[in-house]
């Protein structure tokens, strides 16, 4: 019988098929450290340490920033712009090119040049009526600051035109579709961060309140996602965002909401949070809460037992918008997070910076906070505005909206009128 040398024989070289092969079956197996699916989030070996320098962080945040709160509207507005600043900054960076860079000198500038521009339109437009309301009682900065307002939008839009011009004169054979790709680039950052500061700046001024409570419900979301998920995430909520879990959205919205009806009673109690400023002046606000913040006394249903201690409750008509604040905060507003973690994917960054340890960039934080703040202010214009006109609304139109001379006028034409009515 011939002897089978099969098993004897030097083995034969693989061909490149069969190793191609087993190269791609290995590469199909999933790696179980890269899912979330399989195991918690706190099972990571530098869970703590990231948790705490997270922690620390965002202690110095809070801290920071009921420091600015106490400080005012202005202060608020200063903090509103310092984050824009970054934020520009940071996406200024994701599509910036040293090596192209190098060959337009200058080029940069001309970015901050269209940011500070649309800066100055911005804030002229939202805070031109409060500056004049400030100086009144000085006729020559009173007619100074007129001027400047009239001419406003004329030296805006000459600035831009120059900055356009600018551009046209830069362009460089060969760097067209770069300078181009970069102009394009820029204005898209401008829409993004200013759309959004601008309702931020009109919530501050209607009241800290619409600016506080929208901020603090994100944080507060934030925060209790990643502390639902790291203890009790598995189950994958959205693929563009892997560490994101149901048990973290959830957890989250529950927290949310509940927040948001006991915070509004809490800040709705604080005259220097709820009255709006109708200047730039600094100093404490006193104003007539309206029914808004008046708290009304609900009685609890008869069926109680009797040794429940307590017969009625009282509770702010705010808060049932705060319900609905939370609402939108806990369920749309994360979807701004998950923009941004798509948007990440697509440069392949993990961070839009690295200006806060253990959180990224400032453009990390304020992904949920954008979104947020738009839907703030029309909710607060929509539902919680009165649509209807009284004397209160005429009264701040007219000095919010009028000159000086312009309100004599018309005291002067009201007060001519009313007399023709008493003696007709």
């Amino acid at each position: 019988m011939q002897r089978d040398n099969t098993a004897g024989s030097p083995s034969t070289p693989r061909s490149p098929r069969l190793r191609h092969r087993r190269r791609s079956a290995e590469q199909l197996i999933p790696d179980a450290s890269n899912t979330n699916g399989g195991h918690l989030l706190v099972d990571d070996n530098n869970k703590y340490k990231t948790m705490w320098i997270r922690a620390y962080s965002t202690v110095w945040m809070i801290g920071g920033f009921a420091l600015i709160i106490y400080l005012g509207h202005l202060a608020i507005t200063a903090m509103v712009v310092v984050i824009q600043i970054f934020m520009a900054k940071e996406l200024f960076n994701l599509l910036r090119r040293a090596h192209e860079d190098r060959r337009l000198p200058g080029f940069r500038l001309l970015n901050w040049h269209f940011f500070f521009t649309a800066m100055l339109f911005v804030y002229g437009r939202i805070l031109s009526q409060r500056l004049v309301n400030t100086v009144t009682s000085d006729k020559f900065l009173h007619k100074v600051v007129s001027s400047l307002i009239q001419y406003h939008m004329v030296a805006c839009y000459f600035l831009y035109i120059a900055g356009f011009m600018w551009f046209i004169l830069t362009l460089k054979k060969k760097m067209y579709k770069y300078q181009f790709g970069q102009y394009a680039w820029t204005h898209m950052i401008l829409i993004i961060v200013f759309t959004q500061s601008s309702f931020t700046v009109a919530n501050i001024f209607e009241g800290i309140f619409w600016f506080l409570l929208p901020a603090t419900l994100i944080v507060i979301n934030d925060i209790a996602a990643y502390i639902c998920g790291f203890f009790f995430g598995r189950t994958p909520l959205i693929k563009i965002s892997p560490k994101k879990t149901w048990e973290g959205f959830i957890g989250a919205s529950i927290t949310t909401m509940f927040s948001a009806f006991w915070l509004a009673h809490i800040m709705g109690k604080f005259q220097w949070l709820t009255c709006p400023r109708k200047d730039l002046s600094t100093g404490w606000l006193h104003c007539d809460p309206g029914p808004l913040f008046t708290p009304e006394y609900h009685t609890l249903p008869g069926w109680l037992p009797e040794w429940f201690p307590w017969k009625g409750i009282s509770i702010m008509p705010v808060q049932w918008h705060a319900l609905c604040l939370g609402l939108f905060s806990s369920i749309i507003a994360p979807f701004g997070g998950f923009f941004a973690s798509g948007f990440k994917r697509a440069f392949k960054v993990k961070d839009f910076g690295d200006s806060i340890p253990g959180h990224g960039g400032i453009t990390d934080r304020m992904d949920c906070q954008m979104v947020m703040a738009v839907f703030a202010y029309i909710y607060h214009q929509s539902f919680v505005v009165p649509q209807q006109l009284s004397v209160e609304i005429l009264l701040d139109q007219i000095l919010t909206n009028l000159t000086l001379e312009q309100q004599q006028a018309l005291y002067e034409k009201l007060k001519q009128v009313l007399q023709d009515r008493l003696l007709g």
